[in-house]
């Protein structure tokens, strides 16, 4: 079964990018490959429970469980050991991803407050999209009440895009709001 997102790209994205940028072949047409998200949670390296709730809210948010990243060397000036858990990390691929996808553009972004559209200035030159959220709460599986601390997550759009124009076309034409 396809995702609506999926049938959105196979119906429109496709056609618009193959007319706008000459492609002769279907499979030259770029696509979104993965999404990865990402929360920093070096503030909970003493407080285990906090941890905990961050990484469920994390598993509730992408519906797959994450991975808990931990730290490579130790810095004395921020009291980090090598090996302690400072973030958690999850990588969307195929239908969870498109699901992810369609619920941030249609859902969880119109619910910040004051917002204009996302950053026309965060591609990396490769084709891929960086996109931070300022809070959890803009997502519907989170319940207002039951959270502890509000966090912030990163998100990178990797993109089979050779270039920034062509990523920001294809995300455009799936629907992320970009700022005029």
């Amino acid at each position: 079964m396809a995702t609506r997102l999926h049938e959105k790209y196979l119906a429109e994205a496709v056609p618009a990018l193959q007319q706008k940028f000459g492609y002769k072949n279907i499979m030259q047409v770029p696509k979104l490959e993965k999404i990865i998200i990402n929360i920093g949670l070096g503030d909970c390296k003493d407080n285990a429970k906090a941890f905990e709730t961050a990484v469920d809210e994390l598993t509730q948010i992408a519906g797959q469980k994450p991975l808990v990243t931990k730290a490579k060397k130790s810095i004395a000036n921020f009291k980090v050991r090598e090996g302690m858990n400072v973030g958690a990390k999850v990588t969307l691929r195929g239908d969870r991803m498109e699901e992810f996808m369609d619920k941030l553009v249609s859902i969880a972004l119109p619910r910040v407050r004051d917002f204009s559209g996302v950053s026309t200035k965060a591609f990396d030159g490769r084709g891929n999209y960086s996109l931070g959220v300022r809070e959890q709460l803009i997502f519907p599986e989170i319940e207002y009440d039951k959270v502890e601390k509000i966090r912030g997550m990163e998100m990178i759009f990797v993109t089979t895009a050779k270039t920034d124009e062509e990523a920001k076309e294809l995300l455009q034409l799936l629907g992320m709001p970009f700022a005029r």
